[in-house]
């Protein structure tokens, strides 16, 4: 059978989703634990490969077994394996023919930034952090510009293994909630460090530092050298993908009420 889990995990301990030989990754460690449930070597394939740092309310996963257990069993046993700051939120049998990263139809990102004069404590790993004030109407003029389809190629990482810079952008918006700042970014695909490369543009522009127009002339650049410095994946946060409603897969999780 086919399994899908939803995950969620707080990044800062680990190097990125993605198994490397340190074993020091989200991968690495839910594999083990899903290998301790079981009994069996499991080998999962995830919707979308978070860096070292970055965070996911819902990152999904599929993989296949000859284990039969309820739902429910899956994620409290599971979870029984899992360090503190990774948890199965959902498990659900699917298909064969469902794939975690083929079958979405697009993806969510979130981005949470401080503003104070005061670095965050409580917040340290789970926020970014400015100490000049943001202009909203600003990054929001900036944004818009980033909407349609567009090669991206301005915010993409030398390493990027993508085929195409080409993403459409469908929604960007940006709230404030007390001193946080909270960015929701949904594309049918994002390329190798593009939100935390547009957040550079975004907080350069929120600061006064270049205007809202500037975003436009990064984009046509088609150059990384044009935009602004990488921001830190701090504050980043993988939402999840978004798929059809053949799958009937759950489209968030309680993590999406804790963040601003």
């Amino acid at each position: 059978m086919r399994l899908a889990l939803g995950i969620s995990y707080h990044g800062q301990a680990y190097d990125g989703w993605q198994s490397q030989p340190s074993g020091r990754t989200v991968q690495d460690r839910l594999e083990a634990a899903l290998g301790a449930f079981t009994t069996q070597p499991v080998s999962t394939i995830c919707a979308g490969r978070t860096d070292a740092g970055v965070h996911a309310l819902m990152q999904v996963v599929h993989f296949d077994t000859t284990v039969q257990r309820e739902d429910f069993s899956w994620v409290r046993g599971t979870n029984r394996f899992l360090p503190p700051d990774i948890a199965v939120q959902w498990a659900r049998p699917v298909p064969q023919s469902f794939h975690a990263r083929a079958s979405a139809t697009a993806r969510r990102y979130t981005y949470v930034v401080l503003e104070s004069p005061v670095r965050p404590s409580i917040e340290a790993g789970r926020a970014g952090w400015v100490f000049r004030p943001l202009d909203g109407a600003a990054m929001q003029q900036a944004a818009a510009l980033l909407l349609g389809t567009h090669d991206f190629s301005s915010f993409r990482a030398a390493a990027c293994q993508a085929k195409s810079p080409v993403k459409t952008m469908t929604r960007v918006d940006i709230a404030r909630h007390g001193s946080y700042w909270r960015f929701d970014f949904e594309a049918d695909a994002f390329l190798h460090h593009m939100i935390r490369n547009i957040m550079g543009c975004l907080v350069a522009i929120g600061q006064g530092q270049r205007t809202s127009e500037w975003m436009s002339e990064v984009l046509a650049a088609r150059d990384r050298d044009a935009a602004a410095p990488t921001f830190p994946p701090d504050g980043l946060y993988f939402a999840g993908p978004r798929y059809g409603p053949e799958w009937s897969l759950p489209s968030r999780t309680p993590a999406y009420d804790w963040i601003p």
